[in-house]
């Protein structure tokens, strides 16, 4: 493992927790059994799959019988939206340019198929706020619809009001789903409040393993399987289950509510620093999406630069200089697709950007060093 790197792309990914690696550990050691056998090892490992189930119950303000367990986010949000839209046959769905792939290649490919008659696309402004009255109106104007926008973008950190877009979906009878990945973890979620018939989770997006995750499914709400096999999961979602993951996942989101607080207040501090920081020591920065701290997601910043010389090298020397960080720019030619995101928001295709994500590890000193490296990079690349 590389140690003297920092790593910024805790949006992508974040490091395993050393006590969800314990956790871990103690099962793959000590609990062997298949959860659907019953004996007495598949007994005590179903036992301890339904307490992980009971503990994300919980947190959310959930019954255990709402909490399905997938292979992670990308499952869940397509059995979200497969199951629902076939389960109440509906033909009308609306979601943003902005969404996750896994939830607009889903509605686009069942566009295509002609499952669904019509894909509306609800405005969003240039910080990637949704517009609720055109999505009230897109709701008016046709029949029950199936509505899918995010919690917090991924790329930008842009806030969605998801309780506010519940209540409008509520009135005209739309199901609701909502990518919760990026916030799961950060933010409270309870479900009893929130008017979402589904929600969903990535365990490794919150120092948990990767290749798990969950899909919350309103008790009000009746689908069928997306995977089909064996009986697990109550019937929804055939295969052995990932246990070891399910511990995991079940460890990380306990942890992740109690230190919360204390989290969100160290991030928020590194993500307005490294905000200050940059810019004061670099001219002409453009930050994508909202950077308010009641309007976006504090794990996450997004720096346009200066036009520069091979732009697309930006990430690559970041990364030549110990820098793990993420992004892109808005597509500026046909042969270069570009972040679908910073098209949707209208960002200008000449300037590189990079997406900085924070965690709990991170520290200012390396943001200091970030700082430097950063600028040291962009004097020698501008554009004159």
């Amino acid at each position: 493992m590389q140690t003297n790197r920092i790593y910024l792309d805790n949006a992508a990914t974040t490091p395993l927790d050393a006590e969800v690696i314990a956790e871990m550990v103690n099962v793959m050691t000590n609990y062997y059994g298949n959860p659907s056998a019953i004996h007495a090892q598949g007994r005590e490992v179903r036992t301890l799959v339904e307490k992980a189930r009971k503990t994300v119950a919980g947190l959310l303000n959930a019954t255990p019988a709402e909490i399905f367990f997938t292979s992670g986010g990308t499952e869940a949000d397509n059995t979200a939206i497969r199951c629902g839209i076939a389960a109440y046959n509906i033909k009308h769905a609306i979601t943003s340019k902005i969404e996750h792939h896994a939830v607009e290649h889903t509605l686009t490919m069942l566009l295509k198929q002609g499952v669904i008659e019509k894909l509306s696309f609800v405005n969003i402004d240039e910080k990637g706020n949704v517009d609720y009255a055109h999505l009230e109106e897109l709701l008016k104007d046709n029949e029950r619809s199936f509505v899918s926008l995010m919690h917090a973008n991924n790329e930008l950190g842009t806030l969605t009001d998801i309780e506010r877009v519940g209540e409008i979906c509520e009135q005209y009878e739309a199901i609701y789903h909502c990518d919760t990945v990026q916030t799961m973890g950060h933010y409270v979620h309870d479900v009893r409040k929130l008017k979402a018939h589904f929600i969903v989770c990535a365990a490794h997006k919150l120092h948990g393993p990767k290749g798990v995750g969950f899909l919350f499914v309103n008790h009000n709400i009746k689908i069928s399987p997306l995977i089909h096999g064996g009986a697990q999961e109550r019937n929804m979602r055939g295969g052995t289950e990932n246990v070891y993951g399910i511990i995991g996942l079940a460890k990380a989101l306990e942890m992740a509510y109690s230190e919360m607080e204390s989290h969100q207040q160290h991030i928020q501090e590194l993500k307005d620093y490294l905000k200050n920081r940059l810019s004061t020591e670099i001219a002409d920065l453009n930050f994508n999406g909202e950077t308010d701290a009641d309007k976006s997601l504090y794990t996450v910043l997004n720096v346009s630069f200066p036009a520069m010389d091979m732009s697309d090298m930006l990430l690559f020397n970041l990364d030549i200089n110990g820098i793990s960080a993420s992004g892109g720019s808005a597509c500026s030619s046909g042969s270069n697709i570009g972040s679908h995101v910073l098209n949707g928001i209208n960002a200008d295709p000449n300037r590189p950007s990079v997406r900085f994500s924070f965690s709990k590890y991170n520290t200012k000193e390396e943001l200091d060093i970030v700082v430097d490296k950063v600028k040291h990079i962009v004097s020698q690349n501008v554009t004159a």
